[in-house]
């Protein structure tokens, strides 16, 4: 079993069509959302993590594809910008699955991009904006 978060990109012709729920149930994936934004007649974004064979997952982004539906790993969206961090941890209370951590002893803040889920609480809480999340 495979295990991908990826961030899903609808164009507006497909904003009112149960894409998600063809995908899964086509290409036999469990899915639970992580995040989404669907404003009717301008945009939508879904975050997802989708669970399945490997051979599954490929085929149904590949027919996302076809459907003008642009897919992208969900770690391509969410950044730390290194050169800002100051390391003071106000981001590691804040984060609900602990992608960010004080790495003892060295109290460095450590960014787990594979534990993310991308609810962009850390942005607005980094003081020094270290943190982007780029939808």
């Amino acid at each position: 079993m495979a295990s991908h978060k990826v961030v899903l990109h609808f164009p507006l012709h497909q904003l009112n069509r149960p894409v998600v729920n063809d995908l899964i149930k086509t290409y036999d994936l469990d899915f639970n959302i992580l995040r989404a934004e669907v404003t009717p007649d301008e945009k939508g974004f879904v975050v997802l993590e989708l669970t399945g064979e490997e051979d599954n997952f490929r085929k149904g982004v590949e027919w996302l594809d076809t459907l003008g539906v642009t897919v992208q790993p969900l770690s391509e969206d969410v950044v730390r910008l290194e050169d800002r961090c100051t390391h003071c941890g106000a981001c590691v209370t804040t984060c609900p699955v602990d992608a960010l951590y004080v790495e003892r002893p060295s109290q460095q803040v450590i960014f787990e991009q594979d534990t993310c889920i991308g609810c962009g609480i850390c942005v607005k809480v980094c003081p020094a904006a270290a943190m982007a999340v780029q939808f």
